[in-house]
């Protein structure tokens, strides 16, 4: 698939990023992340992003990052297309994304260079050299210490053919909207906030009617016919769901930071899809917190 290719399926539909399954000891479950994407996969969303933000990629050994990655790209070869997350030093990132591009992802999602502060142009420079180190297509995500503008991007996307897609996961509009006009079709955009169903519609109004569901792990059903009333401009239906699931479900969230993760595997236990604990320095939910989240998800019918 050439990045042109891939831009064109990121352009439309649902996208999401399955959790990443770990054992009791807290190993990589391989068995359990077939399950996952298996289960995940017939629902329609448009691509999947392994190893990503909620798939808990700051916390992989690299022996473990390629054991995802093959994992996700051998599984779901015949359904829906991967793309790999990659991310923190530049020679790290450009070591991942060629790792990435050999087990056969179709793509990257360009994460953050993490902790070190850099000038607009020093971040320009790692994005051009994780680009130029693949030919596969790359989306960058803006968020964080990575706050490329518009006339950065812009260049980049001039040096780098495949440089395809935005992810933006800021909420700043002023520079969503700055580089929406500035770039127009170069770029695919998807919206990349924290629970993005509930930027949704502001996003599809900025011209970015694309984004990634972290809850499509748990409440795919629920996940899909959200992203269909959104389309669709159905408000009665995108505020019903909003009102009864996605507020009372951010109350939970945004109780602990780090929690945007944590929820998410919740939610894959309780409908019988277990990942196994989060990671440190995350922490998993209270009991409490559990079963409030287990009402939300039971509301929501079978999925």
């Amino acid at each position: 698939m050439n990045p042109q290719e891939l831009k064109s399926i990121l352009s439309s539909g649902l996208l999401s990023f399955p959790v990443t399954d770990f054992d009791a000891a807290g190993d990589f479950n391989q068995a359990g992340y077939v399950r996952r994407l298996e289960w995940l996969a017939p629902y329609g969303a448009s691509a999947l992003f392994a190893a990503g933000g909620t798939g808990e990629f700051f916390s992989l050994a690299p022996d473990e990052y390629s054991a995802v990655i093959k994992t996700a790209v051998d599984t779901c070869e015949k359904s829906v297309p991967i793309l790999a997350g990659v991310g923190g030093p530049t020679r790290v990132a450009i070591q991942m994304a060629q790792e990435a591009e050999r087990l056969g992802a179709k793509g990257l999602l360009l994460l953050p260079h993490y902790l070190t502060e850099a000038s607009q142009d020093g971040v320009a420079a790692h994005v051009e050299q994780v680009c130029k180190s693949v030919n596969i297509g790359v989306v960058i995500y803006n968020r964080n210490v990575c706050r490329l503008n518009a006339t950065l991007l812009e260049q980049l996307a001039e040096r780098c053919p495949n440089l395809i897609g935005y992810k933006d996961g800021l909420g700043d509009i002023e520079l969503m909207v700055s580089i929406r006009r500035r770039l127009g079709e170069r770029l695919t955009y998807l919206g990349g906030l924290p629970t993005a169903e509930v930027y949704a519609a502001a996003y599809k109004a900025l011209g970015v009617p694309v984004y990634s569901s972290a809850v499509f792990n748990f409440i795919p059903k629920t996940a899909m016919a959200f992203y269909r009333a959104i389309a669709a401009e159905d408000h009665a239906t995108v505020g019903k769901l909003i009102d009864d699931f996605f507020l009372p479900y951010l109350d939970i969230r945004n109780r602990k930071a780090g929690y945007a993760v944590s929820i998410v595997k919740a939610g894959a236990k309780i409908v019988g899809y277990d990942a196994g604990p989060v990671r440190a320095p995350l922490t998993d939910l209270l009991p409490d917190e559990y079963e409030a989240l287990a009402k939300l998800i039971e509301a929501q019918g079978a999925q």
